[in-house]
């Protein structure tokens, strides 16, 4: 599994031209699933994203999460992230899971994320055409592969 984080002021999600989600001080996140992730990398990414220091304290020094800002998520399924790039000019996505099994992994990210955070977590639509709009903070993005734990 892969994601995207996004240190966001403001981000939402809009689809046939109503925002379906939409938060101020947060968290964008754009995730990709594989057929090999399991529940295990969900919680390790959850509790991971939660939890990582990456906003300003009293000090501007980058030491609290969104747990600790009180902060807001949008998590938006982003299959591309597993493009291949490899030959040619036109990417493969042969290895972004399928929606019969994104889906229930994606619906389970979304779950643990609401229970890492302990509120409710916005998201886009799973297949859809979105448009994201974000104004990112900082900037501040951050990769993370839960196969590669570095």
């Amino acid at each position: 599994m892969k994601v995207v984080i996004q240190r966001v002021s403001s981000a939402s999600v809009t689809i046939d031209s109503k925002i379906v989600a939409d938060i101020q001080k947060g968290l964008l996140v754009l995730v990709g699933m594989e057929d090999a992730d399991t529940q295990e990398d969900i919680n390790w990414l959850c509790q991971k994203i939660v939890n990582l220091r990456i906003f300003g304290d009293e000090n501007e020094v980058m030491n609290l999460s969104v747990k600790d800002i009180d902060g807001e998520i949008i998590v938006v399924s982003q299959f591309t992230l597993h493009a291949l790039t490899k030959k040619g000019n036109r990417p493969s996505y042969i290895k972004a899971s399928k929606p019969e099994i994104a889906i229930p992994l994606y619906e389970s990210f979304v779950k643990q994320m609401e229970k890492e955070l302990g509120k409710k977590v916005q998201t886009g639509i799973f297949g859809a055409d979105m448009k994201v709009l974000l104004l990112n903070d900082g900037p501040v993005t951050i990769q993370i592969d839960s196969k590669n734990k570095e």
